[in-house]
């Protein structure tokens, strides 16, 4: 894959939250594709090339960044965190948790299976817009990829 091109993996549940990420992200020009999964069972077969994504993908391009939500259905985000830090084929790839917990379990459970960032999701728009953005600029402009 060309290392300019830049896809990023938006695994959140909630339509609104993924609608202004999404829109954030290519207002800003961040991102070349950004794939939105609905639940942590899609994000594991994107990531894993497997299931509907078996004949489409490669695991040996991954995305460049993971924006991950925590409570989700059918697999939650802490077990999609531990299966990608865990498998050495994704452990490098950038995971930022986006969610709107601010519990410290949760917080410390996110780091020790090895987040690379946990992000409160703002409650207020311009907030949220502006933290995207911010997220965006550092993990895909700023941030040195250790795979290229």
């Amino acid at each position: 894959m060309n290392p300019n091109f830049i896809e990023v993996l938006l695994v959140e549940d909630n339509p609104a939250d993924a609608e202004l990420t999404l829109r954030e992200l290519k207002k800003n020009k961040l991102v070349n594709t950004c794939y939105h999964a609905r639940d942590g069972e899609e994000a594991l077969e994107f990531l894993f090339a497997t299931g509907r994504f078996a004949a489409s993908r490669s695991i040996a391009s991954p995305p460049k960044l993971v924006l991950l939500d925590l409570k989700m259905p059918k697999i939650g985000g802490l077990e999609v965190l531990e299966k990608i830090k865990s498998d050495e084929r994704t452990k490098a790839t950038p995971v930022v948790v986006l969610t709107s917990s601010r519990e410290d379990p949760d917080i410390q459970k996110c780091y020790q299976l090895g987040a690379n960032s946990y992000i409160v999701k703002p409650v207020n728009f311009e907030n949220f817009a502006q933290s995207i953005k911010g997220i965006g600029f550092y993990w895909l402009l700023l941030n040195q990829d250790p795979t290229n």
